[in-house]
């Protein structure tokens, strides 16, 4: 052993010492010529042995002696790392690798992307020292209204990925802007299909004109402070600027995309590298050789390994790919984002202990998140089901965006209301960008069914409109459209439901049907949006079907039918296909 090598057993780092137990499928603490111990890291105290020490008793065969308290060893601290010889299984004994076991191994996962991972250690009552442990590394911001309260796994979620400009920590001097109050350099929308099939992570430019609105703001002493709204204004300064916080960003989201996100996860410059040095760095192509003097990144053509500084510079540099835009550099971001989705998928991530702790340790001393969200344990959650999301069926975009036209020396870009409509509405109504198996045909089918049949004469459809979550006077609006346009004049306003829909629906009996299909057909509505049931009576105390406008109502005449696919010339690329910058 070399001199750095050397030292007590009880230097060295437990990481090395955990093995995975096939009973139970968690990693154990397993120190030499002992038993498994508490899966826990926490402190531990040296002992030594002396001419006082009681002598320790012999057991008999196949029973093992209880150890007192002061013999019982606590758990481990990590720290400096330490070679050892492999451990030697006990004499006439082999440890058992079963399918099994490795199958419950996988109890401990860990997902990443945007400057964001999460570590799932399996959790049991001797893990809670180490859970608060990583809890605390956690910070938190409380967005108020702009963000949910919790995490819900049964439905759809959209989180909003920051990652800041802000110079913090050592070796970051060359990045961003100097003296910068930390503003929303690279942004992705994450959303996360409600069947779990799919997930689309939409990038924001950063130069994206857009109008940021009047946010409240939660201060030190706990009152609430009002950052006025700005017209015009780059998307970055939706943080940071005039006091603005991460929820001032999910507003602004909201108000440009109409997709709202429930949760928000930032980081700054450190997290890059800390993250990429904690997976053992992250695989990444470029068509020709890298020679950078701004950001110093320095790569061969083909596929290198970066980690640390070289991971930051890589999606850092706007010098090396494309038009040297701040588009290109999105488009080089999300090729890394997807190589770092399979390394942390990887088996030798997923089950290498000590990586596993270096990443608990990096992944929560990095991020910032939503109080929403800002337990340990719910992280754990958000990553259960991202892991069940196929990497071929995460899809990145970019926001569809032309030039400014108001500008001569073209800096900054604005929405393309030809296209980026359609990537919104089938974000919000959760349309997968790829094709996804279908596990439920029989189920889709019977639903689509109902839109095909026999249509009423619009003059025989009876109808009740409710408001029940569109904008004030839709209900009065899309009256007046059935009744002057579409000769439904057997219609009345009834005004609000009194509960908040997503979604517009109509609700009809049996015998009705087909006057919601004439309904649906006019509004462009789905198979979905058809709630067969019971029959209600209108003002006159006649059967009518109802119509309820939801929160997606666009207008009187507007179709409601959701767009399937993506416009053919949107870029667009998925998480398990390796791509080369250039």
């Amino acid at each position: 052993m070399d001199a750095q090598g050397r030292g007590r057993a009880d230097d060295i780092d437990p990481a090395d010492q955990w093995v995975l137990n096939p009973s139970t499928g968690d990693y154990e603490l397993r120190l030499q010529s002992s038993a498994p111990q508490s899966a826990v890291p926490g402190p531990r105290s040296r002992r030594t042995a002396g001419a006082d020490a009681p002598p320790r008793a012999r057991t008999a065969p196949g029973r093992e002696r209880k150890k007192t308290p002061e013999e019982a060893p606590e758990p481990a601290v990590p720290g400096p790392r330490r070679r050892r010889a492999p451990e030697e299984p006990l004499p006439g004994r082999r440890r058992a690798r079963t399918k099994s076991g490795r199958s419950r191994a996988k109890k401990v996962l860990l997902w990443t992307g945007g400057g964001m991972a999460f570590v799932l250690v399996g959790v049991s009552a001797a893990a809670y020292a180490y859970i608060k442990h990583l809890e605390g590394n956690v910070s938190t911001t409380d967005v108020g209204s702009a963000g949910a309260s919790s995490f819900s796994k049964d439905e759809a979620f959209n989180i909003l990925i920051i990652g800041t400009d802000k110079r913090t920590g050592s070796g970051n001097e060359g990045y961003g802007d100097k003296g910068s109050v930390g503003h929303a350099d690279t942004n992705i929308l994450l959303h996360v299909s409600k069947d779990r099939t799919n997930a689309t992570a939409m990038s924001i430019p950063r130069d994206l004109v857009v109008d940021i609105p009047d946010c409240v703001t939660k201060q030190e002493d706990g009152s609430e402070k009002v950052v006025p709204g700005t017209q015009n204004q780059r998307f970055n300064t939706s943080l940071g600027q005039d006091g603005r916080d991460p929820g001032c960003t999910m507003r602004t989201v909201k108000a440009v995309t109409g997709i709202e996100p429930q949760h928000f996860m930032m980081a700054d410059f450190n997290a890059v590298k800390t993250l990429t040095t904690a997976v053992g760095g992250v695989d990444v192509c470029v068509e020709k050789a890298v020679n950078d003097k701004d950001s110093k990144l320095k790569l061969p053509a083909g596929t290198s390994t970066v980690e640390g500084e070289q991971a930051l510079a890589f999606v850092r540099t706007r010098h090396s790919f494309g038009n040297q835009g701040d588009l290109d550099r999105i488009k080089v971001q999300q090729q890394f984002l997807g190589s770092l989705m399979r390394k942390m998928a990887s088996g030798n991530t997923l089950t290498n202990p000590s990586k596993l702790l270096k990443l608990a340790e990096a992944a929560t001393k990095a991020l910032t998140v939503d109080t929403g969200i800002g337990k340990v344990s719910t992280l754990k959650d958000v990553a259960l089901e991202l892991k069940k999301v196929p990497p071929k069926n995460i899809t990145f975009t970019t926001v569809p965006v032309v030039d400014n036209p108001a500008e001569t020396v073209k800096a900054t870009v604005v929405v393309n209301d030809a296209k980026a409509p359609q990537i919104f509405s089938m974000i919000k109504d959760d349309v997968s960008f790829t094709e996804v198996k279908q596990e439920k045909k029989k189920e889709k089918a019977a639903v689509a069914a109902r839109l095909k049949g026999s249509k009423a004469d619009p003059a025989d459809v009876r109808v009740r409109v409710l408001n029940g979550g569109a904008v004030a006077g839709s209900a009065q609006e899309t009256l007046n459209w059935l009744q002057l346009e579409e000769g439904i004049t057997k219609s009345e306003n009834a005004g609000n439901s009194g509960a908040t829909l997503k979604k517009t629906t109509v609700e009809y009996a049996p015998d009705q049907a087909d006057q919601a299909r004439r309904l649906a057909g006019l509004m462009g509505l789905s198979g979905s949006a058809m709630k067969p049931g019971k029959s209600v009576t209108n003002s006159q105390g006649l059967p009518a079907i109802t119509l309820t406008l939801g929160e997606d109502f666009k207008g009187a005449g507007v179709s409601l039918t959701t767009p399937s696919t993506t416009p053919e010339d949107v870029e667009k690329s998925t998480a398990d296909k390796v791509e080369c910058a250039k």
